[in-house]
């Protein structure tokens, strides 16, 4: 059966962002390679392997790249939470950036909110009690 492995994001500064992952949203640093021929380095993060079945985030640290054109066509990652509302509050804590409060989509009911990671990729929080209902 396929499964989704992982996104990539590039990333402007790898060290910043693997700390991001996991000390703000508590993923784990599963593996990291570097190939110094083609100068670049991986990290892949997330909340387990994709062997036991989760999808992860590859960060690619390009060494000789310092920005990126964020471009309009991707939108964002989704992570089911028990507790959208403490996620947030623990996110700010951290010094996580919060660009949507928690709270009922508009016109609807279910509960998300929007962070930020420091190269401005957009990450959704969905309350998982209504995760598998689609925004309503």
């Amino acid at each position: 059966m396929a499964q989704i492995l992982h996104t990539m994001f590039r990333v402007t500064d790898l060290k910043r962002s693997v700390d991001f992952y996991t000390q703000v949203l508590g993923m784990k640093l599963l593996r990291t390679s570097e190939n110094e021929q083609y100068k670049y380095t991986l990290a892949f993060v997330g909340y387990g392997e994709e062997s036991q079945g989760h999808a992860v985030i590859e960060l690619t640290y390009n060494w000789e790249t310092h920005a990126y054109d964020m471009g309009t066509a991707f939108g964002h990652i989704a992570i089911g939470e028990d507790d959208i509302y403490a996620r947030c509050a623990a996110i700010e804590a951290a010094g996580g950036k919060i660009t949507r409060q928690p709270g009922p989509v508009a016109g609807g009911s279910t509960e998300i909110a929007f962070v930020e990671d420091p190269d401005g990729y957009k990450i959704e929080f969905i309350q998982m009690s209504s995760a598998e209902k689609g925004l309503g």
